[in-house]
């Protein structure tokens, strides 16, 4: 019998069951819709479709940095246990790898791209079924190495929970070899772990979000009895701070709260006499956002009282 690419989209739309796995079991089975639904519940490979909704706020931020490509994802799943699991961290290696060969746009694209011949989605659910958690690619960034004078490095914080992908330049490649830039680039990518820079620098700050500070400022003061005189000085001040808080050039640097990250970076580009540029940062926080379930043992336990 003839497999119609309608068949396996319903097959798969009933099951959850990745596409080549919903195209074999119809064709083991003549076609015949619920057989194959009893076929894929038999491989485990239809659970996927019941564990999807349910809440993956753990798991790992993980990061890749090979010849000149820098990759760093964050992969989910429902509990710390299976995050600690040696199939999970191979579930994870296995996605920055292919990540850094393939160079997806995006999540959508890495789930429909060819994948040991099938799709990465499939292979994802696969793994959804084995570990009898949902799983998930929630993002990923990817940053190439584009000249000599590039640097990339990375940096992961408490097994995972915050990872840190940073790239710069320097004038020279020389200068992009030396200890003191790569050193640079470590102090660069401690300080966004520890401080959570939204922005390079002031010129990045949305204009819109600038005049929402500056409007809570001005009734701030207002309503603090200060002058109307003083206001503006007083408003320009604390948009100054607002800086330092979201920043990265303008924040305190960590290692010497006597200067700002952008004098460490000049102080560090004067001894190699050469231009530094931070040219991109990308810091993921594991679950940040994510509305996690918390469970009610007490509620939980009357519940079944009552019934």
């Amino acid at each position: 019998m003839t497999i119609t690419a309608n068949m396996v989209k319903e097959l798969r739309e009933r099951t959850g069951a990745g596409m080549m796995d919903c195209k074999k079991a119809l064709a083991e089975n003549n076609g015949d819709m619920e057989k194959a639904i009893e076929f894929l519940r038999e491989k485990g490979l239809a659970a996927a479709a019941k564990k999807a909704g349910r809440i993956a706020a753990e798991g790992i931020v993980s990061t890749l940095v090979e010849g000149n490509v820098g990759v760093m994802v964050e992969v989910n799943c429902e509990t710390d246990f299976v995050a600690k699991t040696e199939d999970f961290s191979e579930l994870v290696e296995k996605t920055l790898a292919f990540i850094a060969k393939e160079k997806p746009a995006d999540v959508e694209s890495l789930l429909k791209a060819s994948y040991e011949g099938a799709t990465f989605e499939d292979f994802f659910k696969a793994r959804i079924a084995k570990t009898g958690e949902n799983m998930a690619v929630r993002r990923f960034v990817v940053f190439e190495l584009n000249d000599a004078n590039e640097g990339l490095t990375s940096y992961i914080h408490l097994n995972g929970k915050i990872g840190v992908l940073v790239k710069a330049k320097v004038d020279n490649a020389e200068a992009a070899k030396s200890d003191a830039f790569n050193d640079l680039l470590k102090d660069i990518a401690l300080q966004i772990a520890a401080a959570n820079p939204l922005y390079l620098d002031k010129t990045q700050v949305d204009s819109e979000k600038l005049e929402e500070e500056r409007k809570i400022y001005r009734v701030q003061a207002l309503q603090e009895g200060k002058p109307e005189k003083i206001v503006d000085k007083i408003v320009e001040g604390r948009l100054s701070k607002f800086y330092g808080e979201v920043c990265l050039l303008e924040q305190e640097f960590i290692k010497n709260d006597d200067m700002k990250v952008n004098a460490y970076i000049k102080s560090v580009a004067k001894e190699l006499n050469s231009n530094i540029t931070i040219q991109q940062f990308a810091r993921f926080e594991r679950g940040e956002g994510i509305e996690k379930k918390t469970d009610d043992l007490a509620a939980e336990v009357a519940a079944m009282t009552k019934s």
